[in-house]
């Protein structure tokens, strides 16, 4: 069993550019010419330009995007790949609150993509 996240976008192809060229991520399917699926590795995240010009699900508000990484030194590790290329919102830290060691990066429409590692409990 998996899941699929289908979140709208307003430029495909500069979605797509972000999702696999710079963050890596496998196209799992393209569907016609406003939609990608990319394999995440733990499930599926679909992005769709749609022709009713929906907005996008992101800023202050909206989705946050997170995959778990096997340790604390592979979130750093992934940061200095990204550092350079992508909008960073957080550099790595712990959360004040919850268990979790990331950083946020921002895609081309805003939403939050987040590198973590859940700690252990």
């Amino acid at each position: 069993m998996s899941s699929v996240v289908f979140l709208p976008c307003s430029d495909i192809e500069k979605t797509y550019s972000f999702y696999h060229c710079t963050l890596g991520l496998p196209v799992f399917q393209k569907q016609g010419d406003s939609l990608y699926i990319f394999d995440t590795g733990y499930g599926y995240w679909g992005f769709c330009q749609y022709s009713d010009r929906r907005s996008p699900l992101s800023g202050p508000q909206g989705a946050c995007l997170s995959i778990n990484l096997a340790s604390n030194e592979a979130v750093l590790a992934r940061y200095e790949e990204l550092k350079d290329c992508c909008n960073v919102y957080k550099a790595p830290a712990m959360h004040p609150v919850y268990p979790v060691f990331s950083f946020f990066i921002l895609d081309p429409d805003g939403y939050l993509v987040e590198y973590q590692k859940i700690a252990e409990p």
